[in-house]
């Protein structure tokens, strides 16, 4: 199957069988490994990404759902030198410990910031209860977000 593709920017044009997934799309085919495979279920989040600017688990986006659409990773959000609010946020709240779960933890909470006008601790926790980590806690995750909320809101 030919799809085609812009991922954090760049357009691609693939051959990709029909029943690829856009997680191996991101990570064997363009090489963008930030985004992780946990489960191959779509229960633990690890391999959220934005696709035409919402959150979505990419280990359950076939190869067709993703063609034409815009796609972005958690290479396409940041760079070391100038992180995204999100990614400054959870480094100073020590919001991660093995960091597995980070990046897909990361895109699903820029995604709730930016549709969620008003967020407390309990709708970032319901709005973030999709992904899982399985070392922190979440205490520090919620602290980061609404950081992370207040700082592109002020």
């Amino acid at each position: 199957m030919q799809i085609s593709l812009t991922v954090n920017g760049a357009s691609h044009a693939l051959d990709v069988p029909a029943n690829t997934l856009l997680v191996d799309i991101i990570r064997e085919h363009l090489g963008l490994t930030g985004t992780h495979v946990g489960c191959d279920t779509s229960q633990c989040g690890a391999c959220t990404v934005h696709m035409n600017g919402s959150a979505v688990k990419s280990c359950s986006i076939l190869a067709g759902q993703a063609d034409g659409a815009e796609i972005t990773t958690i290479e396409g959000i940041g760079t070391p030198d100038d992180l995204h609010p999100m990614q400054a946020a959870f480094r100073e709240c020590h919001a991660l410990q093995c960091g597995f779960c980070t990046p897909g933890m990361i895109m699903r909470a820029i995604d709730l910031v930016e549709k969620s006008p008003d967020l407390s601790n309990q709708a970032v926790r319901e709005g973030l209860e999709g992904n899982l980590c399985r070392c922190t806690g979440y205490h520090n995750i919620v602290k980061a977000v609404l950081l992370a909320a207040d700082a592109t809101r002020a």
